[in-house]
């Protein structure tokens, strides 16, 4: 099945169910490895936690994607929650051309993950499982390392737009 032929088949126009999905907030990740020495990742809002035990989490790669089965081949990928100042670097992790990690800092594991400094998280993960949804794939991740910077706020991707989180000056 075509991603046409998915489209056609879906109960409601594409510019629509994306105004309802945009209704929810997600936040922004790079999944990223050494590919060949070099660093390799794209750009995802599709990231969710899924267990503590064992860690799992998930995200979503289009089907269509030129860099995901370079990555979905290696032994350990980074996933790096993006920071609310690293706006940039998710357009830059989109693109379809060029050096998506031109002028980022970036630092690798010895297993070659890669992961975007900066960032208001990093988990250092091994695919468990990947499984066909429609458009996409849904990619369950093992977690084997993990850290975050409490004061780095989340970027969120919310009504088709990059947002920040307001604080809320009212509590204490």
């Amino acid at each position: 099945m075509t991603v046409q032929d998915l489209t056609t088949a879906a109960s409601h126009h594409p510019k629509e169910l994306r105004r309802v999905y945009g209704a929810f907030p997600t936040g922004v990740t790079a999944i990223a490895a050494l590919v060949d020495g070099v660093p390799v990742g794209l750009a995802a809002s599709s990231f969710n936690t899924v267990s503590l035990a064992p860690a799992l989490v998930s995200v979503c790669a289009d089907v269509r994607s030129t860099t995901w089965p370079l990555l979905r081949t290696l032994p350990r990928l980074g996933i790096s929650v993006l920071g609310a100042h690293q706006e940039t670097a998710v357009r830059q992790l989109s693109s379809r051309s060029g050096d998506r990690f031109a002028s980022l800092d970036y630092r690798t594991s010895a297993d070659g993950a890669v992961f975007v400094e900066g960032a208001s998280a990093w988990l250092e993960c091994e695919i468990d499982s990947v499984h066909p949804g429609g458009d996409h794939d849904i990619i369950l991740f093992r977690v084997l390392d993990l850290d975050a910077d409490g004061t780095v706020p989340p970027l969120v991707f919310h009504a088709s737009k990059f947002q920040r989180l307001a604080t809320d000056a009212t509590r204490p």
